[in-house]
Protein backbone atom coordinates (compact mmCIF):
# COMPACT_ATOMS: atom_id res chain seq x y z
CA UNK A 1 0.00 0.00 0.00
CA UNK A 2 1.41 3.51 -0.61
CA UNK A 3 2.63 5.42 2.61
CA UNK A 4 1.87 9.18 3.17
CA UNK A 5 4.11 11.68 2.34
CA UNK A 6 7.26 12.27 4.77
CA UNK A 7 9.24 15.21 4.54
CA UNK A 8 12.80 14.59 3.59
CA UNK A 9 14.92 15.70 6.75
CA UNK A 10 18.10 14.04 6.01
CA UNK A 11 17.11 10.84 7.75
CA UNK A 12 14.52 9.29 5.86
CA UNK A 13 13.04 9.68 1.61
CA UNK A 14 9.97 9.78 0.29
CA UNK A 15 10.17 7.64 -3.35
CA UNK A 16 7.64 9.26 -6.04
CA UNK A 17 6.54 6.59 -8.42
CA UNK A 18 5.02 7.30 -11.73
CA UNK A 19 3.90 4.09 -13.33
CA UNK A 20 2.50 3.00 -16.39
CA UNK A 21 -1.27 2.13 -16.47
CA UNK A 22 -1.96 -1.02 -15.03
CA UNK A 23 0.97 -1.68 -12.95
CA UNK A 24 -0.75 -0.87 -9.90
CA UNK A 25 -0.62 -4.09 -8.38
CA UNK A 26 3.35 -5.08 -9.13
CA UNK A 27 4.47 -1.65 -8.26
CA UNK A 28 2.95 -2.07 -4.15
CA UNK A 29 4.33 -5.66 -4.19
CA UNK A 30 8.01 -4.70 -5.30
CA UNK A 31 7.86 -2.33 -2.42
CA UNK A 32 6.86 -4.86 -0.22
CA UNK A 33 9.93 -6.45 -0.89
CA UNK A 34 11.74 -3.43 -1.20
CA UNK A 35 10.15 -2.19 1.96
CA UNK A 36 11.17 1.47 2.13
CA UNK A 37 9.13 4.80 1.79
CA UNK A 38 6.98 5.37 -1.09
CA UNK A 39 3.93 7.11 -3.06
CA UNK A 40 1.88 7.47 -6.26
CA UNK A 41 3.82 10.62 -7.68
CA UNK A 42 1.68 14.13 -6.91
CA UNK A 43 2.73 16.92 -8.75
CA UNK A 44 4.63 19.51 -7.14
CA UNK A 45 5.02 17.53 -4.11
CA UNK A 46 9.10 17.47 -3.43
CA UNK A 47 10.39 14.00 -3.58
CA UNK A 48 14.29 12.97 -3.02
CA UNK A 49 13.64 10.18 -5.78
CA UNK A 50 11.27 10.07 -8.61
CA UNK A 51 10.83 6.25 -10.39
CA UNK A 52 9.09 6.21 -13.37
CA UNK A 53 7.85 3.72 -15.93
CA UNK A 54 5.03 5.84 -17.61
CA UNK A 55 5.86 7.12 -21.09
CA UNK A 56 4.94 10.60 -20.75
CA UNK A 57 7.53 11.63 -17.92
CA UNK A 58 6.63 15.25 -16.38
CA UNK A 59 9.96 18.22 -15.98
CA UNK A 60 10.69 17.16 -12.59
CA UNK A 61 14.08 17.89 -10.64
CA UNK A 62 14.09 15.32 -7.72
CA UNK A 63 17.71 14.49 -6.64
CA UNK A 64 17.25 11.30 -8.62
CA UNK A 65 15.34 10.50 -11.54
CA UNK A 66 15.02 6.87 -12.21
CA UNK A 67 13.18 6.48 -15.73
CA UNK A 68 12.18 2.61 -16.92
CA UNK A 69 11.06 1.66 -20.18
CA UNK A 70 10.96 -0.35 -23.35
CA UNK A 71 9.62 2.30 -25.56
CA UNK A 72 11.16 5.97 -26.17
CA UNK A 73 10.64 8.74 -23.21
CA UNK A 74 9.04 12.20 -23.83
CA UNK A 75 12.31 12.83 -22.03
CA UNK A 76 15.04 10.91 -23.95
CA UNK A 77 15.27 13.91 -26.36
CA UNK A 78 15.65 16.54 -24.03
CA UNK A 79 18.59 14.79 -22.49
CA UNK A 80 19.81 13.75 -25.97
CA UNK A 81 19.88 9.74 -25.91
CA UNK A 82 18.96 7.74 -28.72
CA UNK A 83 16.61 4.39 -28.59
CA UNK A 84 17.27 1.27 -30.36
CA UNK A 85 15.36 -1.65 -30.13
CA UNK A 86 17.24 -4.88 -29.09
CA UNK A 87 16.48 -8.77 -29.51
CA UNK A 88 14.20 -10.12 -26.63
CA UNK A 89 15.85 -12.36 -23.71
CA UNK A 90 19.53 -10.98 -23.15
CA UNK A 91 21.54 -10.21 -20.21
CA UNK A 92 22.93 -7.28 -18.92
CA UNK A 93 25.81 -6.06 -16.18
CA UNK A 94 25.43 -3.39 -13.38
CA UNK A 95 28.73 -3.11 -11.30
CA UNK A 96 29.05 -7.13 -10.64
CA UNK A 97 26.24 -8.76 -11.27
CA UNK A 98 24.74 -10.21 -14.70
CA UNK A 99 21.20 -9.01 -14.40
CA UNK A 100 18.92 -11.21 -17.11
CA UNK A 101 16.43 -8.77 -18.81
CA UNK A 102 13.14 -10.83 -20.05
CA UNK A 103 11.74 -9.56 -22.90
CA UNK A 104 12.23 -6.28 -25.30
CA UNK A 105 14.69 -3.94 -23.88
CA UNK A 106 16.30 -1.06 -25.33
CA UNK A 107 19.73 0.22 -25.76
CA UNK A 108 21.48 3.72 -26.29
CA UNK A 109 23.09 5.19 -28.82
CA UNK A 110 24.91 7.98 -28.12
CA UNK A 111 26.43 8.20 -24.37
CA UNK A 112 28.73 10.78 -24.72
CA UNK A 113 26.63 12.85 -22.08
CA UNK A 114 26.64 10.53 -20.01
CA UNK A 115 27.97 7.26 -18.35
CA UNK A 116 26.79 3.89 -18.61
CA UNK A 117 25.40 1.92 -15.60
CA UNK A 118 24.12 -1.19 -17.34
CA UNK A 119 26.12 -2.72 -20.56
CA UNK A 120 25.44 -6.26 -22.09
CA UNK A 121 27.01 -7.31 -25.49
CA UNK A 122 24.01 -5.58 -27.65
CA UNK A 123 25.67 -1.99 -26.25
CA UNK A 124 24.23 0.49 -23.42
CA UNK A 125 21.28 -0.75 -21.54
CA UNK A 126 20.99 2.22 -18.80
CA UNK A 127 23.02 5.48 -18.54
CA UNK A 128 23.46 7.91 -16.15
CA UNK A 129 23.87 11.60 -16.02
CA UNK A 130 24.66 14.17 -13.93
CA UNK A 131 23.49 17.49 -13.60
CA UNK A 132 23.59 20.39 -10.87
CA UNK A 133 21.79 19.06 -7.85
CA UNK A 134 20.15 16.16 -10.28
CA UNK A 135 21.01 12.94 -11.26
CA UNK A 136 19.23 11.09 -14.16
CA UNK A 137 19.38 7.73 -14.69
CA UNK A 138 17.84 5.96 -18.01
CA UNK A 139 17.31 2.28 -17.83
CA UNK A 140 16.01 0.31 -21.39
CA UNK A 141 13.69 -2.02 -19.82
CA UNK A 142 10.90 -1.61 -17.52
CA UNK A 143 11.23 -2.73 -14.00
CA UNK A 144 7.69 -3.09 -12.54
CA UNK A 145 7.16 -5.65 -16.15
CA UNK A 146 10.23 -7.56 -14.73
CA UNK A 147 8.75 -8.05 -11.20
CA UNK A 148 5.91 -8.98 -13.06
CA UNK A 149 6.96 -11.82 -15.04
CA UNK A 150 9.61 -13.48 -12.57
CA UNK A 151 6.83 -13.19 -9.62
CA UNK A 152 4.61 -15.06 -12.47
CA UNK A 153 6.07 -16.72 -14.89
CA UNK A 154 9.29 -17.46 -12.99
CA UNK A 155 13.28 -17.86 -14.42
CA UNK A 156 14.03 -20.32 -16.91
CA UNK A 157 16.50 -23.40 -15.67
CA UNK A 158 19.64 -21.29 -17.45
CA UNK A 159 19.16 -18.23 -15.08
CA UNK A 160 18.15 -20.79 -11.95
CA UNK A 161 21.25 -19.35 -10.18
CA UNK A 162 20.84 -16.07 -10.48
CA UNK A 163 18.81 -13.97 -7.96
CA UNK A 164 17.25 -11.35 -10.16
CA UNK A 165 14.65 -9.54 -8.67
CA UNK A 166 17.30 -9.69 -5.16
CA UNK A 167 19.61 -7.70 -7.39
CA UNK A 168 17.22 -5.22 -9.12
CA UNK A 169 16.29 -4.39 -5.53
CA UNK A 170 20.09 -3.83 -4.61
CA UNK A 171 20.55 -2.16 -7.93
CA UNK A 172 18.28 0.60 -7.37
CA UNK A 173 19.15 0.79 -3.36
CA UNK A 174 23.02 1.17 -4.86
CA UNK A 175 21.51 4.23 -7.28
CA UNK A 176 19.77 6.03 -4.31
CA UNK A 177 23.14 5.70 -1.72
CA UNK A 178 25.38 7.24 -4.63
CA UNK A 179 22.84 10.10 -5.37
CA UNK A 180 23.74 11.04 -1.46
CA UNK A 181 20.51 10.37 -0.61
CA UNK A 182 20.14 8.68 3.10
CA UNK A 183 17.54 5.62 2.82
CA UNK A 184 15.43 3.85 5.64
CA UNK A 185 14.84 0.31 4.85
CA UNK A 186 13.00 -2.67 7.11
CA UNK A 187 14.98 -5.73 5.32
CA UNK A 188 14.06 -9.32 4.74
CA UNK A 189 15.78 -10.46 7.93
CA UNK A 190 14.89 -10.79 11.60
CA UNK A 191 16.71 -8.82 13.69
CA UNK A 192 19.80 -10.72 15.16
CA UNK A 193 20.11 -13.01 13.25
CA UNK A 194 21.69 -12.96 8.88
CA UNK A 195 18.88 -14.89 7.23
CA UNK A 196 15.97 -17.49 7.81
CA UNK A 197 16.18 -21.41 6.92
CA UNK A 198 12.79 -23.41 6.05
CA UNK A 199 13.56 -27.42 6.31
CA UNK A 200 10.58 -29.01 4.80
CA UNK A 201 10.15 -32.55 3.43
CA UNK A 202 8.02 -33.64 0.82
CA UNK A 203 6.95 -37.07 2.14
CA UNK A 204 5.76 -39.55 -0.82
CA UNK A 205 6.92 -42.79 0.98
CA UNK A 206 6.75 -43.34 4.56
CA UNK A 207 8.24 -47.09 4.42
CA UNK A 208 8.92 -49.56 1.96
CA UNK A 209 6.84 -51.92 3.59
CA UNK A 210 3.88 -50.42 1.64
CA UNK A 211 5.41 -51.29 -1.59
CA UNK A 212 5.20 -55.17 -1.87
CA UNK A 213 6.33 -56.81 -5.81
CA UNK A 214 4.96 -53.67 -6.89
CA UNK A 215 6.95 -50.91 -9.46
CA UNK A 216 8.33 -48.95 -6.68
CA UNK A 217 9.78 -51.79 -5.17
CA UNK A 218 11.15 -53.69 -8.11
CA UNK A 219 13.10 -50.35 -9.09
CA UNK A 220 14.55 -50.15 -5.35
CA UNK A 221 16.03 -53.62 -6.46
CA UNK A 222 17.26 -52.87 -9.63
CA UNK A 223 18.88 -49.37 -8.05
CA UNK A 224 20.15 -51.00 -5.04
CA UNK A 225 21.68 -53.56 -6.93
CA UNK A 226 22.91 -53.33 -10.11
CA UNK A 227 22.79 -49.07 -9.91
CA UNK A 228 24.70 -49.32 -7.07
CA UNK A 229 27.49 -50.83 -8.58
CA UNK A 230 27.11 -48.56 -11.80
CA UNK A 231 27.33 -45.45 -8.84
CA UNK A 232 30.77 -46.59 -7.19
CA UNK A 233 32.24 -46.77 -10.14
CA UNK A 234 30.78 -42.97 -10.75
CA UNK A 235 32.28 -42.12 -7.94
CA UNK A 236 29.00 -41.51 -6.13
CA UNK A 237 28.79 -44.07 -3.95
CA UNK A 238 31.53 -45.89 -1.32
CA UNK A 239 32.21 -49.60 -1.14
CA UNK A 240 30.72 -49.35 1.85
CA UNK A 241 27.13 -47.67 0.95
CA UNK A 242 27.22 -50.62 -2.02
CA UNK A 243 27.27 -53.13 0.37
CA UNK A 244 24.65 -51.71 2.17
CA UNK A 245 22.18 -51.44 -0.10
CA UNK A 246 22.99 -54.81 -1.18
CA UNK A 247 22.02 -55.33 2.55
CA UNK A 248 18.90 -53.98 2.34
CA UNK A 249 17.80 -55.59 -0.42
CA UNK A 250 18.15 -59.44 1.56
CA UNK A 251 16.87 -57.96 4.58
CA UNK A 252 13.62 -57.16 2.32
CA UNK A 253 12.10 -60.28 3.16
CA UNK A 254 12.47 -59.49 6.76
CA UNK A 255 11.34 -56.22 6.75
CA UNK A 256 7.85 -57.14 4.91
CA UNK A 257 7.53 -59.98 7.44
CA UNK A 258 7.88 -57.16 10.31
CA UNK A 259 11.02 -58.79 11.72
CA UNK A 260 13.46 -55.71 10.59
CA UNK A 261 12.93 -51.75 10.44
CA UNK A 262 11.57 -50.61 7.50
CA UNK A 263 14.91 -48.97 6.38
CA UNK A 264 12.92 -46.01 4.97
CA UNK A 265 10.59 -44.79 7.34
CA UNK A 266 12.14 -41.29 7.61
CA UNK A 267 10.74 -39.93 10.71
CA UNK A 268 12.68 -41.27 13.18
CA UNK A 269 15.62 -40.23 11.10
CA UNK A 270 14.91 -36.71 10.13
CA UNK A 271 13.96 -35.95 13.90
CA UNK A 272 17.40 -37.30 15.16
CA UNK A 273 19.48 -35.57 12.48
CA UNK A 274 17.92 -31.98 13.24
CA UNK A 275 17.77 -31.95 16.52
CA UNK A 276 14.98 -30.12 17.58
CA UNK A 277 15.29 -28.03 15.00
CA UNK A 278 11.69 -27.23 13.59
CA UNK A 279 10.58 -28.50 10.27
CA UNK A 280 7.72 -28.61 8.04
CA UNK A 281 6.63 -31.96 6.57
CA UNK A 282 4.02 -31.83 3.45
CA UNK A 283 1.60 -34.87 4.32
CA UNK A 284 -0.38 -36.63 1.16
CA UNK A 285 -4.12 -36.25 2.04
CA UNK A 286 -5.82 -38.74 0.03
CA UNK A 287 -3.57 -42.17 -1.28
CA UNK A 288 -3.84 -44.24 -4.51
CA UNK A 289 -4.80 -40.79 -6.18
CA UNK A 290 -2.59 -40.05 -9.52
CA UNK A 291 -4.90 -36.38 -9.72
CA UNK A 292 -6.76 -35.07 -12.77
CA UNK A 293 -4.70 -33.05 -14.94
CA UNK A 294 -1.52 -34.59 -14.16
CA UNK A 295 0.57 -33.95 -17.25
CA UNK A 296 3.01 -36.42 -18.45
CA UNK A 297 2.66 -40.41 -19.85
CA UNK A 298 3.72 -41.54 -16.46
CA UNK A 299 0.63 -39.95 -14.41
CA UNK A 300 -0.71 -42.93 -12.96
CA UNK A 301 3.13 -43.00 -10.86
CA UNK A 302 2.10 -39.91 -8.88
CA UNK A 303 -1.00 -42.19 -6.76
CA UNK A 304 1.20 -42.74 -2.96
CA UNK A 305 0.16 -45.65 -1.09
CA UNK A 306 -0.06 -44.21 2.17
CA UNK A 307 -1.84 -41.09 3.76
CA UNK A 308 -1.69 -38.90 6.74
CA UNK A 309 -4.76 -41.39 7.85
CA UNK A 310 -2.06 -43.78 7.97
CA UNK A 311 0.19 -41.63 10.29
CA UNK A 312 -1.72 -40.90 13.32
CA UNK A 313 1.28 -41.32 16.11
CA UNK A 314 3.55 -39.87 13.73
CA UNK A 315 1.60 -36.66 13.23
CA UNK A 316 1.12 -36.14 16.73
CA UNK A 317 4.98 -36.82 17.45
CA UNK A 318 6.36 -33.94 14.70
CA UNK A 319 4.00 -31.82 16.08
CA UNK A 320 4.79 -31.84 19.58
CA UNK A 321 8.37 -31.88 18.66
CA UNK A 322 7.88 -27.97 17.41
CA UNK A 323 7.62 -29.32 13.68
CA UNK A 324 4.62 -28.19 11.38
CA UNK A 325 2.00 -30.22 9.45
CA UNK A 326 1.35 -29.39 5.79
CA UNK A 327 -0.50 -30.84 2.49
CA UNK A 328 1.26 -32.20 -0.22
CA UNK A 329 -1.86 -31.26 -2.46
CA UNK A 330 -2.92 -33.69 -4.70
CA UNK A 331 -5.49 -31.76 -7.41
CA UNK A 332 -5.39 -28.13 -5.04
CA UNK A 333 -3.12 -26.69 -7.91
CA UNK A 334 -6.70 -26.13 -10.10
CA UNK A 335 -9.36 -26.85 -8.45
CA UNK A 336 -10.79 -25.18 -5.33
CA UNK A 337 -13.21 -28.09 -4.41
CA UNK A 338 -10.29 -30.71 -4.39
CA UNK A 339 -8.25 -28.43 -2.46
CA UNK A 340 -10.62 -27.36 0.48
CA UNK A 341 -11.49 -31.64 0.45
CA UNK A 342 -7.38 -32.03 0.61
CA UNK A 343 -6.87 -29.33 3.32
CA UNK A 344 -9.55 -30.60 5.74
CA UNK A 345 -7.90 -33.70 5.50
CA UNK A 346 -4.77 -32.14 6.83
CA UNK A 347 -6.43 -29.74 9.34
CA UNK A 348 -7.89 -33.01 11.03
CA UNK A 349 -4.95 -33.79 12.57
CA UNK A 350 -3.08 -30.15 12.54
CA UNK A 351 -2.76 -27.82 15.54
CA UNK A 352 -3.03 -25.10 13.60
CA UNK A 353 -6.24 -23.43 11.08
CA UNK A 354 -2.99 -21.88 9.67
CA UNK A 355 -1.86 -24.60 6.92
CA UNK A 356 0.07 -24.17 3.73
CA UNK A 357 0.91 -26.68 0.71
CA UNK A 358 3.34 -27.59 -1.60
CA UNK A 359 2.23 -29.45 -4.64
CA UNK A 360 3.07 -32.95 -5.43
CA UNK A 361 5.18 -33.01 -8.27
CA UNK A 362 5.33 -29.22 -8.01
CA UNK A 363 2.42 -28.73 -10.10
CA UNK A 364 1.68 -25.60 -10.96
CA UNK A 365 -0.45 -22.86 -13.60
CA UNK A 366 -1.16 -19.15 -13.85
CA UNK A 367 -4.43 -19.51 -11.66
CA UNK A 368 -2.37 -21.44 -8.98
CA UNK A 369 -1.94 -19.00 -6.39
CA UNK A 370 -6.01 -18.38 -7.03
CA UNK A 371 -6.96 -21.51 -6.66
CA UNK A 372 -5.44 -22.29 -3.65
CA UNK A 373 -6.00 -19.11 -1.71
CA UNK A 374 -9.83 -19.70 -2.56
CA UNK A 375 -9.49 -23.31 -1.21
CA UNK A 376 -8.21 -21.54 2.03
CA UNK A 377 -4.54 -22.01 2.57
CA UNK A 378 -2.76 -20.03 4.12
CA UNK A 379 0.46 -19.94 2.44
CA UNK A 380 2.17 -22.36 -1.01
CA UNK A 381 5.72 -23.45 -1.31
CA UNK A 382 5.42 -25.29 -4.64
CA UNK A 383 7.51 -22.25 -6.58
CA UNK A 384 10.66 -23.75 -7.66
CA UNK A 385 12.28 -26.32 -9.67
CA UNK A 386 12.82 -30.22 -10.15
CA UNK A 387 15.37 -30.09 -12.44
CA UNK A 388 17.73 -27.58 -10.64
CA UNK A 389 18.43 -25.59 -7.72
CA UNK A 390 18.00 -21.69 -7.48
CA UNK A 391 15.71 -18.52 -8.18
CA UNK A 392 12.63 -19.42 -9.90
CA UNK A 393 11.15 -16.07 -8.85
CA UNK A 394 14.47 -14.16 -8.98
CA UNK A 395 14.41 -14.02 -4.86
CA UNK A 396 14.59 -15.50 -1.41
CA UNK A 397 11.86 -13.30 -0.03
CA UNK A 398 8.72 -14.20 0.60
CA UNK A 399 6.04 -12.84 -2.10
CA UNK A 400 2.63 -12.39 -3.14
CA UNK A 401 1.89 -13.88 -5.86
CA UNK A 402 0.02 -12.41 -9.13
CA UNK A 403 -3.51 -12.98 -8.85
CA UNK A 404 -3.64 -13.68 -5.18
CA UNK A 405 -4.88 -11.19 -2.00
CA UNK A 406 -3.52 -12.97 0.90
CA UNK A 407 -1.66 -16.63 -0.25
CA UNK A 408 1.60 -15.76 0.26
CA UNK A 409 4.37 -17.91 -1.77
CA UNK A 410 7.69 -19.09 0.01
CA UNK A 411 9.92 -20.20 -2.65
CA UNK A 412 11.70 -23.42 -2.85
CA UNK A 413 15.75 -23.29 -3.28
CA UNK A 414 17.36 -26.09 -3.21
CA UNK A 415 16.05 -29.85 -3.53
CA UNK A 416 17.80 -32.77 -2.88
CA UNK A 417 16.60 -34.80 -6.05
CA UNK A 418 17.71 -31.74 -8.36
CA UNK A 419 21.32 -31.62 -7.36
CA UNK A 420 21.79 -35.92 -7.15
CA UNK A 421 19.54 -37.48 -9.52
CA UNK A 422 21.17 -38.60 -13.05
CA UNK A 423 18.55 -37.28 -14.65
CA UNK A 424 18.37 -33.68 -12.94
CA UNK A 425 22.13 -32.35 -11.93
CA UNK A 426 23.93 -35.25 -11.05
CA UNK A 427 26.25 -33.72 -8.82
CA UNK A 428 28.29 -34.84 -6.67
CA UNK A 429 28.72 -34.19 -3.58
CA UNK A 430 31.64 -31.87 -3.88
CA UNK A 431 29.99 -30.02 -6.44
CA UNK A 432 26.37 -30.03 -4.86
CA UNK A 433 28.60 -28.24 -1.51
CA UNK A 434 29.61 -25.23 -4.21
CA UNK A 435 26.06 -25.10 -5.88
CA UNK A 436 24.45 -25.00 -1.76
CA UNK A 437 27.13 -22.35 -0.70
CA UNK A 438 26.05 -19.79 -3.19
CA UNK A 439 22.87 -20.36 -2.36
CA UNK A 440 23.72 -19.66 1.37
CA UNK A 441 25.83 -16.93 0.50
CA UNK A 442 23.38 -15.06 -1.07
CA UNK A 443 20.61 -15.06 1.68
CA UNK A 444 23.28 -14.24 4.23
CA UNK A 445 24.50 -11.11 2.43
CA UNK A 446 20.96 -10.18 1.31
CA UNK A 447 18.30 -11.75 4.00
CA UNK A 448 15.37 -13.65 2.99
CA UNK A 449 14.62 -17.35 3.55
CA UNK A 450 16.56 -20.19 2.40
CA UNK A 451 13.61 -23.20 1.74
CA UNK A 452 15.55 -26.71 1.89
CA UNK A 453 13.34 -29.30 0.78
CA UNK A 454 14.84 -33.27 1.42
CA UNK A 455 12.26 -35.88 0.71
CA UNK A 456 11.81 -39.08 2.91
CA UNK A 457 13.85 -42.03 1.82
CA UNK A 458 16.65 -39.39 0.87
CA UNK A 459 18.69 -40.46 3.64
CA UNK A 460 18.19 -44.68 2.46
CA UNK A 461 19.70 -47.12 0.83
CA UNK A 462 20.00 -46.59 -2.35
CA UNK A 463 20.58 -42.91 -2.01
CA UNK A 464 22.36 -42.33 0.64
CA UNK A 465 21.85 -38.46 0.39
CA UNK A 466 21.59 -38.30 4.31
CA UNK A 467 25.60 -37.60 5.23
CA UNK A 468 25.10 -34.40 2.63
CA UNK A 469 22.50 -32.77 4.21
CA UNK A 470 23.21 -33.43 8.02
CA UNK A 471 26.42 -31.27 6.61
CA UNK A 472 24.23 -28.82 4.96
CA UNK A 473 22.60 -28.49 8.93
CA UNK A 474 25.98 -28.33 10.37
CA UNK A 475 27.03 -25.22 8.36
CA UNK A 476 23.66 -23.68 8.69
CA UNK A 477 23.69 -23.61 11.93
CA UNK A 478 27.09 -21.83 12.13
CA UNK A 479 25.78 -19.33 10.24
CA UNK A 480 23.04 -17.26 13.02
CA UNK A 481 20.20 -18.41 10.53
CA UNK A 482 16.79 -18.10 12.40
CA UNK A 483 15.15 -21.51 11.87
CA UNK A 484 11.60 -21.37 11.63
CA UNK A 485 8.31 -23.84 9.92
CA UNK A 486 6.93 -22.90 6.42
CA UNK A 487 4.05 -21.15 8.39
CA UNK A 488 6.13 -19.63 11.05
CA UNK A 489 8.72 -18.03 7.97
CA UNK A 490 5.81 -16.85 6.24
CA UNK A 491 4.19 -15.07 9.29
CA UNK A 492 7.01 -13.30 10.00
CA UNK A 493 7.03 -11.87 6.45
CA UNK A 494 3.10 -11.30 6.81
CA UNK A 495 3.84 -8.85 9.68
CA UNK A 496 6.22 -6.73 7.83
CA UNK A 497 3.79 -6.82 4.74
CA UNK A 498 1.95 -4.82 7.55
CA UNK A 499 4.35 -2.48 8.91
CA UNK A 500 3.83 1.67 7.34
CA UNK A 501 5.67 4.71 7.64
CA UNK A 502 3.62 8.02 8.33
CA UNK A 503 4.46 11.34 9.84
CA UNK A 504 4.46 11.84 13.54
CA UNK A 505 3.83 15.52 14.92
CA UNK A 506 6.57 16.73 17.39
CA UNK A 507 7.20 20.37 18.91
CA UNK A 508 9.93 21.03 15.78
CA UNK A 509 6.96 20.32 13.12
CA UNK A 510 7.57 16.54 11.20
CA UNK A 511 9.36 13.54 11.55
CA UNK A 512 9.16 10.22 10.04
CA UNK A 513 7.61 7.84 12.07
CA UNK A 514 7.17 3.53 11.74
CA UNK A 515 3.86 2.01 13.12
CA UNK A 516 2.25 -1.42 13.09
CA UNK A 517 -0.97 -2.93 14.01
CA UNK A 518 -1.26 -6.07 15.54
CA UNK A 519 0.72 -9.20 17.33
CA UNK A 520 3.78 -8.80 18.24
CA UNK A 521 6.66 -9.37 15.57
CA UNK A 522 9.06 -12.09 17.46
CA UNK A 523 11.71 -12.32 16.39
CA UNK A 524 11.56 -8.50 15.89
CA UNK A 525 12.04 -6.88 12.82
CA UNK A 526 15.49 -4.68 12.03
CA UNK A 527 14.93 -1.17 10.70
CA UNK A 528 17.96 0.20 9.27
CA UNK A 529 18.98 3.74 7.74
CA UNK A 530 21.79 3.83 5.93
CA UNK A 531 23.93 6.75 5.35
CA UNK A 532 25.16 7.18 1.72
CA UNK A 533 28.81 7.24 0.88
CA UNK A 534 28.19 10.35 -1.36
CA UNK A 535 26.44 13.39 0.73
CA UNK A 536 26.52 16.59 -1.13
CA UNK A 537 27.98 16.25 -3.98
CA UNK A 538 31.31 14.75 -2.49
CA UNK A 539 32.20 11.30 -2.98
CA UNK A 540 34.57 8.82 -1.42
CA UNK A 541 37.16 6.90 -3.07
CA UNK A 542 36.22 3.19 -3.99
CA UNK A 543 38.57 1.33 -1.56
CA UNK A 544 36.45 3.98 1.19
CA UNK A 545 33.07 2.92 0.12
CA UNK A 546 31.91 1.37 3.12
CA UNK A 547 28.48 2.69 3.86
CA UNK A 548 27.72 3.51 7.69
CA UNK A 549 23.90 2.52 8.95
CA UNK A 550 21.94 2.35 11.85
CA UNK A 551 19.91 -0.76 12.72
CA UNK A 552 16.73 -0.71 15.49
CA UNK A 553 15.48 -3.61 16.38
CA UNK A 554 11.39 -3.26 16.61
CA UNK A 555 8.89 -5.62 17.75
CA UNK A 556 6.07 -3.30 16.75
CA UNK A 557 4.27 -2.83 19.51
CA UNK A 558 4.78 1.40 19.65
CA UNK A 559 5.12 3.39 17.13
CA UNK A 560 8.81 3.85 16.48
CA UNK A 561 9.61 8.01 15.84
CA UNK A 562 12.99 8.19 13.67
CA UNK A 563 14.71 11.45 14.63
CA UNK A 564 14.57 10.56 18.89
CA UNK A 565 14.87 6.30 18.68
CA UNK A 566 17.70 7.12 16.15
CA UNK A 567 19.84 9.17 18.52
CA UNK A 568 20.04 5.93 21.12
CA UNK A 569 21.60 3.77 18.30
CA UNK A 570 25.29 3.74 17.27
CA UNK A 571 26.60 3.70 13.80
CA UNK A 572 27.69 0.75 12.03
CA UNK A 573 30.06 0.05 9.05
CA UNK A 574 28.99 -2.00 6.00
CA UNK A 575 31.04 -2.76 3.12
CA UNK A 576 29.23 -1.80 0.02
CA UNK A 577 30.59 -5.35 -0.92
CA UNK A 578 27.83 -6.86 1.30
CA UNK A 579 24.69 -5.37 -0.83
CA UNK A 580 23.54 -7.96 -2.12
CA UNK A 581 25.78 -9.00 -4.92
CA UNK A 582 25.38 -12.21 -7.45
CA UNK A 583 26.78 -15.13 -5.72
Amino acid sequence: MPVPNLESNGVVFLIGVIPKAGQEGVVEEFFELFKTPWERYCPGRPYDVILATADEVPEVNPQLLLVYGTSAKSMDARIGLTARERPHDTIVRSANSDVPIYGKSLTFADVRNGVPCVTGKAGTAGIKLDAPGSTVIRLGYDLFEQVHFLLSMGQSVENAHIPTLDIHISMLREWILEAGIPLVEIPPVPHGHSFSVCLTHDIDFVGIRKHCFDRTMLGFVYRATVGAVKNFFRGRITATQVLQSWRAVVTLPFVYAGWSKDFWEPFEWYLNVEKGLPATYFLIPFKRRPGDNTPGPRASLRATAYDVGDLPEWTDTLQKQGCEIGVHGIDAWHSVENGREELARIRAVARTSEIGIRMHWLLREEHTPYVLEQAGFDYDSTVGYNETVGYRSGTAQVFLAPGARTLLELPMHIQDGALFYPQKLDLSEVEAEKRCQALVEHVEKCGGVLTVLWHDRSHAPERFWGSFYAQLLKDLKTRNAWFATAGQATAWFRKRRHIRFDRAETHSGHCPRVFYEGEEIQPPIRLRIYEPPYRNGVGTSDSDRNLRFKDISWNGLSSLELDSDLAHHSSTTLPDSTLCPQP
